[in-house]
């Protein structure tokens, strides 16, 4: 119930509403591009399995970066103007990507992608506050399909786009994407200079405290990016290194990553040499593994708010990741896309873990402190595999010890699962061991 009417979602904010849909867009469509013309790319300059390591790391280390340092860019310049400056970034980076001319302009023009995507990632869930606080469970909605769309269809399309018009052109013109996102925020700013800004003030209505709907769309809006970009009490970041769930949220959340961009980096070169199966159809089964992540985002949140089902889904993800590794691993040329298909179901950790980041801390603020430290560890974990994973492959010759490894990561975790499905705060924690929080 609302104490006052709820604007319609288009009514003074369509260009915002376009904005926010174009930009998550680019986002995911920068992660996902790249990998399925590795081959294409490797047939005009050497292309060694540590420069595409670093190139696969670059998400994770970027997005721990500058999720860091986007806050204060913004305290001190708007939302608008860093938005501007980050979705730049983007287009620019992607673009030129399409104009390498050997692996290390390669590597830094996808430095300054994920430069953008990274802040991109910090900017968009507090432009959707500011612009739809009325809307932001179904907003929250919007973004997130559009995140997992423009993850599985770049790999579907630039494999047939590299072998018509090459691979520049295949990567290239996401960048087209992007630079179309900066036109509805560049209005959007000149509009605000001049005084006719649409945002929605937050005094304008207010939820009733008991309608059902509210916890689930909360626990959406926190699965689908950070909670703030308020900076966290020191204090209560400080006590966070000292408790065991905030490094089992780390881990959980650290081995999400870990399997989302080992396989961005790895997986259509993997399939390709295990498999025996085409570049393109490579590209496709790497669609094929984000398409599963659809549903994931969908649901998971709404399972573990109101049946807390943290520990089952888990569970779930972590055995489907086995199954999926053990059969490419031993049966690659037989139900290669099953095996996918079961992999992908690693994606329930995401959603899950950015879920527990809510309800795992008591007030916003410590929300924000937890936030902080699970992302910036998580990160940093998941940095370190793709390139680990090139560096075994080039040893080894082979698949096989890479996939182990894979695998062993998802093993390490569960211990990390079990305590992160044990329903107590990170409040409870520290009064159960040294008192008043």
């Amino acid at each position: 119930m609302m104490t006052s009417s709820v604007r319609p979602l288009w009514q003074g904010r369509t260009l915002a509403l376009i904005g926010i849909v174009l930009v998550a867009f680019s986002l995911r469509s920068a992660v996902a591009s790249l990998s399925p013309v590795i081959d294409h790319i490797a047939v005009d300059f050497p292309l060694s399995p540590v420069v595409v390591g670093l190139i696969g790391a670059a998400p994770p280390v970027c997005f721990a970066i500058f999720g860091l340092v986007t806050p204060l860019f913004e305290r001190r310049f708007g939302l608008e103007r860093v938005a501007v400056t980050a979705i730049a970034l983007m287009a620019l980076g992607m673009l030129l990507r399409g104009f390498a001319s050997d692996s290390s302009t390669l590597l830094a023009a996808t430095v300054v992608v994920f430069a953008g995507v990274g802040s991109g990632n910090v900017l968009l869930p507090p432009l959707v506050k500011k612009y739809f606080p009325d809307r932001i469970g179904i907003m929250m909605t919007v973004y997130s399909t559009t995140l997992a769309v423009s993850t599985f269809l770049p790999p579907l399309v630039a494999v047939p786009v590299a072998d018509s018009l090459g691979w520049r052109v295949s990567l290239g013109m996401w960048g087209v994407f992007a630079a179309i996102a900066l036109v509805p925020w560049l209005t959007l700013l000149i509009s605000e200079r001049s005084g006719g800004a649409t945002a929605v003030s937050t005094e304008e209505y207010v939820l009733d405290p008991t309608d059902g709907v509210h916890d689930v769309q909360d626990a959406v809006a926190v699965a689908t990016g950070p909670i703030s970009t308020v900076p966290a009490n020191p204090r209560y970041f400080g006590r966070l290194w000292r408790l065991p769930l905030p490094w089992a949220l780390a881990l959980v959340f650290g081995t999400s990553s870990t399997m989302a961009y080992v396989s961005f980096a790895w997986m259509p070169t993997m399939l390709v040499d295990i498999g025996g199966v085409t570049p393109a159809t490579a590209g496709f089964l790497l669609s094929l593994f984000a398409l599963i992540g659809l549903p994931s985002s969908m649901l998971v949140p709404i399972l573990i708010v109101r049946f807390q089902a943290t520990r089952p889904l888990f569970f779930v993800a972590v055995g489907a990741g086995l199954v999926g590794l053990l059969g490419m691993l031993f049966a690659p040329t037989v139900a290669l896309p099953l095996w996918v298909s079961i992999f992908g179901l690693t994606a329930i950790m995401f959603p899950l873990s950015l879920v527990l980041l809510s309800i795992r801390a008591r007030t916003p603020e410590s929300a924000v402190a937890l936030s902080g430290f699970v992302q910036s560890i998580g990160y940093a974990l998941a940095a370190i595999f793709p390139l680990l994973i090139g560096l075994l492959h080039e040893t080894t010759a082979g698949w096989q010890v890479p996939l182990i490894v894979v695998a062993s990561v998802l093993v390490v975790s569960i211990p990390a699962g079990i305590v992160a499905g044990r329903r107590r705060t990170i409040e409870d924690e520290w009064e159960l061991r040294n008192g008043r929080w």
